[in-house]
C-alpha cells in the first residue's frame, strides 16, 4: 500500500502539469472563493425610488433606506419611465414606488398604494434586495404612523403596537461565506478530483504500466494506493480551506468535527473510485472526463443545497439520490451548521460508506476485466 502511494506520488513529481492540478488548482479554487464571499453578503445594493408624493411619509422612507447597509440609493426621481430604464440597463436592481397621495391614504386608514419591484432574474440579489426594501418601507412607515402622525394627533394615547419577531435560524447574518461556500469548494474539489484520477489512470493504460499488477492482492492495493493518494491530498486542501473558514474567519461548528472529516474522507473516496471505474470500463479518456462533467459537475445542483427538492419531478429526486455529494451535504449542514446530534449523521455516513464499497467493486471488476485482456 505504502510502495504504491510513494509510486504515485513520484509520478506526480515527474510530471508537472499533473502536480500543478493537486497543488496549484486547488490552492486557486480555494483563495478565489475565500475571496468572493469574504465580504459575507452583498451590501449597498443600488435602488431607485420613484418618489410622487413629495410628503413627509416619502423623507421617512428615504431616511430609513438610507439606514439599510445592503442598500444604496442610486436616485430619487419622479419619472416611472427613468427609473425602468435605469433597471434595464442594470445600473439599480430595484425601486420603490410612492404614488401621489400615499401619506393622505395611509392616516385615512387606506392602501397607500406604495409598491416595491425588483429584479429577480439575478435570484440572490435580488431576494436579498427585496428583502431589505421591504424591511425598510415597513419600518419607515411604522416610525411614520407611531411618531409623526399619531403622536402629534393624541399625544396622549399610549396604545402598545403589535410586534412579530422573525429570527433566521443558523445563519442570522444571512452571510453568503457561510451558506455557500461550505458547500462550494467540497462540490469543486471532488470534480478536480475525479479528473485528476481520470487522467492518472488513463495514463496506465497509455503506457500500460498496469502490467506490474498482476497477483489478486497487488492488483486490488496497486487499485486502491492510486486511488488514496489523491483522497489524501485534496483532503488535505480541504482541511486547510476549513482551518481558514473556522479559525480565522470564526464560522464555528456547531456539532462534531470527526462526522464532517470523515465523511469528506469517504466523499472523495467514492468519487476516485466511480473515475477509476469509468476509465477502466470505456478505456476512453474523453468518453470518461464526460460521464464526470455529468455525473459530478451536477452535484452542487441536485443535493438540495442551492435549488429545492421539493416536489421536483421524479428524475431530478433520482439523480440526487445516485450522488455521493447529497448525503454529505446533509451531514455537513447537520453538523457544522445546526449541531444535530451525531446519531442522525450516521445515516448519510453509511450511505457514503455504501457508495465507496459499490464503486470499489466496480472500479475492481473492470480493472481484472482489462488485465485479462492485455494478458490475452
Amino acid at each position: 500500500m505504502l510502495h504504491g502511494i510513494l509510486r504515485e506520488l513520484g509520478y506526480l513529481l515527474r510530471h508537472k502539469w499533473d502536480l500543478c492540478l493537486v497543488t496549484l488548482a486547488p490552492a486557486f479554487v480555494i483563495v478565489l472563493f475565500a475571496s468572493m464571499f469574504a465580504q459575507g453578503k452583498p451590501s449597498h445594493l443600488p435602488i431607485a425610488i420613484i418618489d410622487q408624493d413629495q410628503s413627509e411619509l416619502s423623507r421617512n422612507i428615504e431616511h430609513s433606506v438610507h439606514q439599510n447597509n445592503t442598500l444604496s440609493i442610486s436616485t430619487i426621481s419622479s419619472s416611472q419611465d427613468q427609473v425602468e430604464q435605469l433597471l434595464n440597463q442594470n445600473k439599480i436592481w430595484g425601486y420603490i414606488t410612492i404614488p401621489e397621495g400615499a401619506e393622505q391614504r395611509l392616516v385615512q386608514a387606506q392602501d397607500a398604494q406604495i409598491s416595491i419591484a425588483y429584479n429577480q432574474s439575478y435570484f440572490s440579489v435580488g431576494n436579498s434586495i427585496s428583502s431589505a426594501m421591504l424591511i425598510s418601507t415597513l419600518q419607515a412607515l411604522a416610525d411614520f404612523t407611531g411618531h409623526s402622525y399619531l403622536q402629534n394627533q393624541i399625544p396622549y394615547l399610549d396604545a402598545p403596537t403589535a410586534n412579530v419577531k422573525i429570527s433566521p435560524l443558523f445563519n442570522p447574518g444571512l452571510s453568503y461565506e457561510f451558506y455557500l461556500e461550505p458547500y462550494m469548494i467540497p462540490a469543486i474539489l471532488h470534480l478536480l478530483l475525479c479528473c485528476c484520477v481520470a487522467f492518472a489512470v488513463g495514463q496506465e493504460l497509455k503506457f500500460g504500466t498496469t502490467k506490474i499488477w498482476t497477483t489478486g492482492q497487488n492488483v486490488f492495493l496497486a487499485l486502491l494506493s492510486k486511488n488514496i493518494t489523491y483522497v489524501l491530498i485534496f483532503s488535505f486542501w480541504t482541511w486547510l480551506w476549513m482551518f481558514w473558514l473556522v479559525e480565522i474567519r470564526g464560522w464555528f461548528i456547531q456539532g462534531q468535527l470527526w462526522p464532517i472529516l470523515l465523511g469528506q474522507f469517504l466523499l472523495y473516496s467514492a468519487y476516485a473510485l466511480i473515475s477509476s471505474s469509468v476509465v477502466f470500463a470505456t478505456h476512453n479518456l474523453a468518453k470518461s472526463f464526460g460521464f464526470i462533467a455529468v455525473y459530478g459537475g451536477s452535484s452542487l445542483s441536485f443535493a438540495g443545497v442551492t435549488l429545492p427538492l421539493n416536489n421536483a419531478p421524479l428524475f431530478t429526486q433520482f439523480w440526487s439520490n445516485i450522488i455521493p455529494y447529497t448525503p454529505y451535504a446533509k451531514l455537513q449542514t447537520e453538523q457544522w451548521v445546526i449541531g444535530s446530534p451525531v446519531s442522525i449523521s450516521l445515516l448519510p455516513l453509511a450511505i457514503l460508506a455504501v457508495y465507496c464499497l459499490i464503486y470499489l467493486g466496480t472500479a475492481y471488476f473492470f480493472l481484472k476485466k482489462y488485465l485479462k485482456g492485455v494478458q490475452a
